[in-house]
């Protein structure tokens, strides 16, 4: 006994008649309908099948009697009743979600109806599908044992999950020796009715109803009596996302969404930052772009937000978007101008299915010494609603050029000037009768886009903590006030937070001397009565001041340069005067310094009167440069042993000390003339 879905033996059939089975079958059974359930009714009156019949008719009347599918079942479920035969061996019921195999050991033929659920009718007008069983006697159409029956693989490209508007394509392989065409049939769910029979079928457009379960069948297009078939595939399943699926995957942030998001079809990209937005010069981040439940495919870009005067958003593709299509842009050492507010977007498929633009994210990164400061007036980072609050870009040379920008927690991009509580004169943002959508972070944007030196300014209603709004450096003193300006004096005596916790109570100011990277963290104040702070992230920078900080103190640096330099002329001015003093005459210097030499040996009073006496040297004549030299040497020897020893020459025996001085003025009508005294 075998089980064969009805497509098998239909595509079996139409493969060696070239005939539909089912259509020539209901041609056929149409022919008669009205006449056997006309027969039917008349012996539904007496006999034994009357009981029978009447049940199969009870059943019918209560459904649409025009529905040619409800009188084609009626005709057949009656038949066998008429002839006296026992229709529970043709009529089998398989109820898939109970068993997995239907009971069909005692038929030689048999209809059997595949439901879900529970199915306690007589008659089954809808079944979900059909099989045929049959005992095969003699037959070579299927003679093949199961496991040489080749069975296709069916693959959907671009992804089992796809979106509306996308491009789909099922693909069906079936690998057999010795075939090399097949003909194939496409089926969905349980319907037994083939909708293509093309290897790849293609959705141009794939919408929510073409979502479903896919498998496909092959057989062997050269009709013969060994042509093969194949078994039916596994069934793939495709999803298709609808309008407005992608919008609930941001479920907190609904109100944020703009009015055209709801017209749009497309799926939207979701973006993160790991391991955090706020970062320091010289620090790694990884922007990560994705689409929710959907992974396969995708290539992404990468823009930054530079925004307009109409609040829309306008996004500038980044120059090296190509080196995150993986889905992961990274920058190793983030600098000051990576400051930004950074988009990305998805897309895949032939022709590019894109989807919208992600959410933004904000990268905020600070350093030491950024080309440009972002002064605060009032200068904490907490502000008083109805309060004026000033901004202004200022650097080392002058203050124009710049603007000053916000990213607000409203996640809108925008220019002081496009506010309407708000002016920009110069380089300095002034904005009226602050309110809490104020809050957000402000930078400094130069003429060429560049931006620095962030800043997160937080307005609140109520009690606010007094906060620096730049780094701390390492070594300095940090002071905490928690204000309320219904109270006078407006600092409060309060308890300070950090990260959560309680670390000093009931001070009107908190002293942290000697900061270190450890004070890193949130801080917030708290009053029993007038209420909690925001918290605010204060940040300590290293301080540079010491060797032990990795680097020379500049003062000591430009000493040491100092005196090499000064070292390096002296040597040059001493080799300078030794190469003119070998110049020409020379030889007759180092004769005359000889002779004084040698006299000075010879004689105590000789020495003793000569002591000061000069020698002087004449370079050569015609040579444009005159040298002069005077010499003095001193004897290390007493002048008594300098008795004893008197007319022996020991040129050994005495040290000789010399001290050179050199000066250099111009000679009228020559040019350089050198003076070298050595004493």
């Amino acid at each position: 006994m075998c089980l064969y879905a009805f497509f098998q033996i239909a595509a079996e059939f139409h493969r060696i008649t070239n005939i539909s089975l089912k259509n020539k079958f209901y041609a056929e059974l149409d022919k008669h309908t009205l006449q056997l359930l006309a027969v039917y009714r008349q012996k539904a009156r007496t006999g034994k099948a009357a009981e029978a019949l009447r049940r199969i008719f009870s059943a019918y009347d209560r459904l649409e009697p025009n529905d040619i599918n409800n009188r084609r079942t009626a005709a057949l479920r009656g038949l066998p009743v008429y002839l006296r035969e026992d229709d529970s061996l043709f009529f089998k019921m398989w109820n898939t979600e109970e068993v997995d195999e239907p009971d069909i050991a005692d038929s030689a033929v048999a209809l059997v109806s595949m439901v879900n659920g529970d199915s306690s009718s007589t008659v089954q007008f809808d079944p979900a599908g059909f099989a045929i069983a049959l005992e095969v006697l003699i037959s070579n159409i299927y003679s093949q044992h199961t496991e040489e029956t080749p069975k296709p693989t069916v693959t959907i490209k671009p992804a089992q999950h796809v979106f509306r508007g996308e491009t789909v394509t099922l693909r069906c392989d079936i690998y057999a020796e010795g075939v090399t065409s097949w003909q194939y049939s496409w089926y969905k769910d349980s319907s037994g009715y083939a909708f293509s029979e093309l290897q790849e079928h293609t959705f141009s457009s794939v919408t929510e109803s073409d979502a479903g379960k896919y498998s496909c069948y092959g057989a062997e297009r050269e009709v013969s009596r060994t042509s093969r078939t194949s078994r039916r595939s596994d069934v793939v399943t495709l999803t298709v996302s609808g309008e407005f699926d992608h919008l609930f995957t941001f479920t907190h942030k609904f109100i944020m969404l703009l009015m055209s998001d709801f017209s749009a079809s497309d799926p939207r990209a979701v973006l993160s930052v790991s391991p955090q937005t706020w970062l320091t010069e010289g620090d790694p981040v990884t922007l990560i772009c994705e689409v929710n439940g959907s992974s396969t495919g995708w290539t992404f870009s990468w823009f930054t937000d530079t925004g307009s005067s109409d609040y829309s958003s306008c996004y500038e593709l980044l120059s090296d978007s190509s080196r995150g299509a993986g889905g992961n842009y990274t920058v190793s050492s983030a600098a000051l101008n990576h400051t930004g507010v950074y988009v990305c977007r998805a897309e895949r498929g032939e022709p590019a299915y894109k989807t919208q633009y992600s959410n933004t994210q904000l990268i905020c990164v600070t350093g030491v010494s950024p080309p440009v400061s972002l002064i605060v007036r009032p200068s904490r980072t907490q502000h008083f609603t109805s309060d004026s609050l000033s901004l202004s870009c200022e650097d080392q040379s002058n203050s124009t050029g710049w603007t000053v920008r916000r990213y607000t927690d409203s996640r809108r991009l925008e220019d002081c000037s496009s506010l309407r509580r708000g002016s920009q004169t110069g380089s300095t943002c002034t904005i009226r009768d602050t309110i809490t959508h104020d809050t957000g972070v402000y930078w400094c944007e130069s003429e060429s886009g560049e931006n620095y030196h962030p800043v997160n300014i937080t307005v609140h209603l109520g009690v606010i903590l007094e906060s620096p709004v730049h780094p701390v450096t390492e070594g300095e003193t940090l002071t905490l006030r928690c204000l309320d300006r219904h109270t006078t004096p407006p600092n409060l005596r309060a308890d300070f937070y950090k990260d959560g916790s309680l670390i000093q109570n009931q001070t009107t100011e908190m002293i942290i001397s000697n900061v270190s990277k450890a004070h890193e963290g949130f801080y917030s104040c708290k009053h029993r009565e007038r209420g909690e702070s925001p918290k605010s992230w204060i940040s300590v920078t290293a301080s540079f001041r010491g060797l032990g900080s990795g680097g020379l103190d500049p003062v000591i640096a430009g000493v040491t340069a100092g005196l090499i330099g000064i070292f390096l002329i002296i040597v040059f001015l001493v080799l300078l005067w030794r190469n003119r003093n070998n110049k020409g005459g020379g030889s007759q210097s180092l004769s005359r310094v000889s002779q004084h030499q040698n006299s000075s040996q010879t004689s105590e009073q000789n020495q003793s009167e000569a002591g000061n006496k000069t020698l002087m040297s004449d370079i050569v004549s015609g040579l444009t440069e005159v040298t002069y030299a005077e010499i003095e040497l001193k004897s290390t020897e007493k002048q008594k042993k300098n008795k004893e020893n008197k007319g022996k020459i020991s040129e050994s025996s005495d040290t000789v000390y010399s001290k050179l001085n050199l000066e250099t003025h111009q000679a009228a009508g020559s040019s350089d003339v050198t003076y070298a005294q050595i004493k």
